[in-house]
């Protein structure tokens, strides 16, 4: 009997070790870049033929690995150092964004061959934005005619979707801002945003990245107002831009004021601060009466929480808003006003389902209160209502709109009368 063990079969030929840091790549952009230069040169101006050669050079050459340098060719003419200048020991081409016309028309045919290879090679979207980043954060090293260039077409990569607003970060860097870089460019980034879109496209792709409450930053600290935004922007002629400013200004402040008043509200401070204080805010922050009005009654109605119960509610309602009448009165002061708060109410009311019974006596109470005249209740009635549950709630004030149109009638009589 054998006991030697036996021995185990080996796969035969030579096993090689390798390292997988002698097996990367070394990046070497050089071969790439002389590619490109070529055909670009071959190309020259005409834009239809260098977007063919992009599309058929991403099958030979790797896009993916020299993403940057790729963009940086396309927009400069060759790669960029640190800080926006070209490589001396680098081939360069002519042909390039930053060569070409100076006009919307030659920027938004740049734009289509953007475009045109991004869609043909996806995996390119994520380089090109963070090349666009870093084209921003470079603009002092450029030229001012190539920084409008690049500007127009930024604006015109945004209005398509192309990069997202995100990238505006860039243009938030101390430096830029400090010299007059960063509103200089956005001036005509946003012309031609929103000469291929509209302000209102422009604002939902602020909102959406958060940007919208922060363009004041293109300017420096000590600059940093509504009115020199607004000068700035409107004598560059973009006035729909400085009124979309100052309106995410008021729109930030009436927030802070709300929440300050909830705050108040919650803590139970007297009455006559908090009307005291609103009305120092409400000269600061330049809000109207009518405007006021509304922030009250949705902190009024925000520092409760409510009973999920129809019939409850109601009871609850009255007994909270007859506590805080006469801050709602303090502001009521106009006709314009108490129209405001009845249109409130009737939001509020059909907004929250379980309040939907609780209108009228919300506004009986009101009256008796001083808060609302019987002249507001009828205008309401009659045309200054909404359509939101119009047909419940003009119901529901049927019978008390007929006492105060008949209360009304008796006291012309008696008026007559007494003539």
């Amino acid at each position: 009997m054998n006991n030697q063990k036996q021995q185990k079969p080996t796969l035969t030929g030579q096993r090689f070790k390798t390292r997988k840091r002698d097996e990367k790549e070394r990046f070497d952009p050089t071969q790439f870049q002389e590619s490109i230069v070529q055909g670009l040169n071959q190309t020259g101006t005409d834009l239809e033929a260098v977007a063919k050669f992009l599309d058929a050079s991403g099958a030979k050459l790797d896009y993916r690995r020299y993403a940057e340098t790729l963009f940086d060719i396309l927009v400069a003419g060759g790669m960029l150092a640190p800080g926006g200048t070209l490589s001396d020991d680098m081939t360069r081409t002519e042909f390039c964004l930053f060569t070409a016309q100076e006009d919307l028309e030659t920027m938004q045919a740049y734009a289509q061959v953007f475009n045109k290879l991004i869609r043909r090679y996806k995996y390119l979207e994520k380089g090109f934005e963070e090349e666009i980043k870093k084209l921003l954060l470079f603009l002092k090293g450029f030229t001012e005619s190539e920084r409008n260039k690049l500007a127009m077409l930024t604006g015109i990569l945004l209005a398509n979707g192309n990069i997202s607003a995100s990238i505006l970060n860039s243009l938030f860097n101390e430096n830029l801002v400090k010299e007059g870089v960063s509103a200089a460019f956005a001036v005509k980034l946003f012309k031609s945003w929103i000469n291929e879109r509209d302000i209102n496209s422009v604002a939902g792709s602020l909102r959406k990245v958060g940007m919208d409450n922060r363009l004041m930053e293109l300017f420096p600290a000590n600059k940093r107002s509504c009115e020199h935004f607004s000068k700035y922007f409107t004598d560059a002629g973009l006035k729909e831009l400085s009124d979309f400013a100052r309106n995410q200004q008021s729109i930030g402040a009436r927030k802070e004021l709300q929440k300050e008043l909830q705050e108040q509200m919650a803590r139970g401070d007297p009455q006559k601060e908090i009307i005291a204080f609103t009305k120092e805010e409400m000269k600061k922050a330049n809000v109207s009466e009518q405007g006021m009005i509304g922030i009250i009654w949705t902190s009024v109605m925000s520092c409760v929480e409510w009973n999920k119960k129809e019939e409850l509610v109601t009871e609850q309602a009255i007994k909270h808003l007859k506590q805080y009448s006469p801050l709602l009165k303090a502001f009521t002061s106009q006709g314009l006003s108490e129209l405001s708060l009845l249109v409130k109410i009737q939001e509020y009311c059909y907004d929250n389902i379980h309040f939907m019974k609780a209108f009228q006596k919300i506004v009986v109470l009101l009256y008796k209160a001083d808060v609302l005249s019987e002249e507001a209740i009828l205008k309401w009635y009659t045309e200054a209502h909404l359509a939101k549950g119009k047909s419940v709630f003009l119901e529901q004030m049927r019978k008390f709109v007929e006492w105060l149109k008949n209360a009304e009638e008796e006291s012309e009589s008696d008026e007559e009368e007494a003539d």
